[in-house]
Formats: C-alpha cells, structure tokens, sequence
C-alpha cells in the first residue's frame, strides 16, 4: 500500500500538451470542430480603432460568452477565475497552460461594442448551418413565448405619478436614463411598454407581470421547427408585451433564416386573434390554433346568455336574425378595428321576452361583424380541423421541451439588466440549443437527403458495399425519417 508524501513541483513540463489532454469526443472538441467564430471578425470590424491597445481577439471573447451559457457560470468573475482550472477550457480559447487570462470587464465592453447584430448574425449563422445540414423542414413552426424574470427587485419600482416618489434622488437619476436612451436608440423596431406609470429605477426596460405573483419579467418568443426543434427565429420584448403581435414577425425571421417560406404555423389560444388569422390568410399560411372568441364564448356561456352563433347572418339582406325572429341591421362602421355593428331598434329590443337571455346591456343587443368575416370564418373552420387540433397537441410538448432545455443555460433569469442585453442572452442560448442539435446529428453532416436516398436504394437492391452505410443510417433520426418517406411517398413524416 501506498503512502502520499509530499510531492516537489516541477520547475518544467517538457510533456505537457493542451491538444493531448482534450479526448476527442470532448464536447468542446466538436463544437471546435463544426462551428466557424473567425466570421465575428468582419462583423465587428467597423466597432475597432486603428490606434491604442491591442484588444482581445473577437473569437476569443466570443468563445467566452459562449462558455458562460454553455456552463451556465453565476457570472463573468467566476468564469475567468475557472478558466485557468480547466485544461479543456483553455485548449477550446487558444491559449495555453501559462496563458493570462483578461479582465472579466472585457466582456461587458465587448458586448457595448458589438451591439446587438453580432449575436445576432451568430444565432443565424447557426440556423442556416442546421438548415445546410438537413436538419430543419421549414413548412411547418411552432410558435409560443416564455417570461423571464429580470434582474432587479420589486422594491426598485417607483410610481412614475407620485409626487413622493418624483422627490427621490433615484427618480431623477431614472427620469435622465430614460432621456439618454430616448435620444441614443435608433432601432428601427421599438417595443413601447404597456404599463408605462410604475418603472423600476434599476431595470427601466423590465415591465411589471402579475401571474399569480407580480414581478419584474422580460419575454422571449420563439419559433421552432418540427423536424429536429431547431430554434429558427426568436424575440425578446419587454414582459407586457402583447404575445400575439410578435406571431407575424417571427414568421418572418424564420422566413429570413432558413430560406424557407412556412404554410403552417402553429400556436396557443393567446395567437388565435382576428389579426393574425387575416394575416395568414393574405400569406397563404395556415392557422393551426385554437380561436380567443371561443374562449369569448365560453365566458358568455357561464352568463347564461345566447353566443353569436344563435344569430343568423343574411347575406342578401346584410341582415342578422336573432333567436327572437326579429331583424338586426347595420348600426355604424369602425374603420380602425374594420368592422360594422348591427342591432335591432332600442324598443323592440327592450320588449323582447328573450332579453334577459340575451343582453344584460340597456340598448339592447350588439352584434359585430369584421369586413372580412368570410375569410376569417374560413382560416377558424381550417383551425377546428383535426390535423389542426394534432398540431396544437403536439405543440405543446414540443414548445416545452425547448424552453425546458433552455432552462440548463438559465434562460429563466435574465444575466443582466437592460432589453438589448436580454436579447444577447436569448441569443446566445438559442444558438447554443441549435448547437446542440447539430452535434447530436453530427456524423451525418456531410450526406444529404438525396444521397442518403441513393444509399438506402443501393442497400435494398442488395448493393453488399453500401449494407454497413444502410446499417449506420439506421441508427440515427435522419436515415428513419428518409427510408419512412421512400416507402410511403405521400405521407409526412414531420
């Protein structure tokens, strides 16, 4: 048996090499090994100066803030104080055992500098990858968002209508930042906050949520693809930001990332409003959610009063028939909601025996009509159907296994504070997600779908040198999937 005494540290490691110490099925190896960071030079190249210090290399400090998503460090001290620990750690930045390591503050100057747009030009660089790679089918997404809980307490919210709290120091040194970010933003997209009254004094662009508990949140809205759940375009808005107005927008990114025009487009009750559903009508798109009138109806159902479906629509007359038999005509036209009253006259209506079944309203029964009812009649027919009510199940564990693996990288709780930083941070768990699809697929990078075909032919008609590639397509979700469409032509296997 062996007895530990003191070991005399060596003054050189003449065998000591960092490429010999990171196996080769090192996660950090294969993320090496598919992903390109040199591009980051170009797109910050404009954010350098031509005199001064010589900074950091950008795809060191790229690398950096994918550790610290990746790992899921508590904060940038604790990450470069483990980078020296790490041998696996510093083989994936460049540097060696005896490197120095920067400043944590490094980071919080980089993302200053780079903005927005280079995180940005990241996560789609990493979704046309999956889209190279075969990964993404793109007729079909999946769209749904999450809270996240910002960084900044309650107790910082200051009623911007109290003359107490216009006297405090903190609201005047808020009322500048507001002014600063007014004048310095140039986005050609601004989020405009619903609840503008009470505002955090540390955290402005965080709103105030109350589900179940009020809190300070921001929200992440995502479109996912079918196939592999590769995260094809995502959003960050503040917390009381309506869900259902970000639903044409992400059909759009995912449009812009993958190339790929979407019919379908999958989504909760919150989407089903009567934009969206025109909206997806004039881009020939399909609507796969449930109706939020529906939801209306129920709730008039729980009143014990008749749903407009008790009135009948006349199309000659332009006329509605109500249960009583008498005629509702057009009242007044909205033109900034696009839609028309009917009603019948205020006295017929109020010696109807039905009233108290009807209306609880003391001019009696209102009807409303969109200018386009017939087309959203029919896109809420095709949303009822049960190919549509299939997506909508399937959305809903598809959605929240995205957002659970997203959880590992704490996307729950905002890093920093600040709406272009929460957007850096969604970006970055986003492109690591994607990450993580392509190396789950990743010794099948190179074959597409069309040469996996010839091969899975070559194997059936009893090519022998071509069996052990069938057997290996076998195993994996890709090679399923094409054999599946081979043998039945015309059914989907999404």
């Amino acid at each position: 048996m062996g007895q530990q005494t003191g070991i005399q540290p060596k003054i050189f490691y003449h065998h000591m090499n960092l490429e010999q110490r990171v196996p080769r099925t090192h996660l950090l190896r294969r993320i090496q090994e598919q992903i390109d960071f040199n591009f980051i030079y170009a797109e910050v190249r404009d954010t350098y100066g031509g005199n001064g210090n010589v900074s950091i290399p950008p795809p060191v400090i790229l690398k950096m803030m994918l550790l610290l998503v990746l790992y899921n460090v508590r904060s940038e001290r604790e990450l470069m104080e483990t980078i020296p620990l790490c041998l696996d750690w510093l083989w994936f930045l460049g540097y060696d055992i005896d490197s120095e390591v920067p400043d944590h503050s490094v980071l919080s100057k980089a993302r200053a500098r780079w903005g927005v747009e280079a995180f940005q030009k990241f996560f789609e660089r990493i979704v046309w990858q999956c889209v190279e790679a075969g990964l993404v089918d793109g007729s079909k997404i999946f769209v749904d968002s999450s809270l996240v809980d910002a960084d900044a307490s309650n107790n910082s919210v200051i009623d911007t209508r109290s003359l107490k709290g216009q006297l405090q120091d903190s609201y005047k040194k808020l009322e500048a930042r507001l002014e600063e970010k007014s004048e310095s933003t140039d986005s050609p997209r601004r989020y405009v906050k619903e609840n503008s009254r009470y505002i955090s004094s540390t955290d402005p662009d965080a709103a105030i949520v109350n589900r179940g508990k009020s809190k300070l949140s921001y929200q992440v809205h995502r479109a996912v693809d079918g196939r592999s759940e590769v995260i094809t375009a995502t959003e960050t808005t503040s917390g009381d930001v309506n869900e259902a107005h970000e639903m044409i927008p992400l059909l759009e990114s995912h449009h812009l990332n993958t190339g790929i025009r979407a019919d379908t487009v999958v989504a909760d009750s919150k989407y089903g409003t009567i934009e969206n559903f025109l909206a997806c009508h004039d881009q020939g798109v399909e609507a796969h959610m449930p109706d939020l009138r529906e939801v209306l109806l129920k709730g008039a159902q729980k009143r014990k009063i008749f749903g407009e479906e008790r009135f009948e629509y006349d199309r000659e007359s332009d006329t509605y028939r109500c249960p009583a038999g008498q005629r509702l005509k057009p009242k007044s036209l909205h033109i900034h909601r696009q839609s028309r009253d009917y009603a019948a006259p205020k006295k017929i209506c109020a010696a109807c025996d039905l009233r108290q079944q009807c209306t609880k309203n003391k001019s009696g029964r209102t009807i409303k009509r969109h200018l386009r009812q017939e087309e959203l009649d029919r896109m809420r027919e095709a949303s009822r159907s049960a190919k549509a009510k299939r997506d909508i199940r399937m959305r809903q564990h598809l959605m929240e296994r995205s957002y659970a693996r997203g959880t590992r990288y704490g996307y729950d709780r905002a890093r920093w504070r600040g709406l272009w930083r929460v957007q850096i941070q969604e970006y970055l768990i986003s492109t690591v997600q994607n990450i993580e699809v392509l190396l789950r697929y990743g010794s099948y990078l190179k074959r597409s779908p069309s040469v996996m075909m010839e091969q899975i032919k070559g194997a059936i008609a009893g090519d022998i040198r071509s069996f052990l590639d069938f057997k290996e397509l076998m195993n994996s979700k890709i090679g399923q999937m094409v054999l599946f469409s081979f043998i039945y032509p015309r059914r989907s296997f999404i």
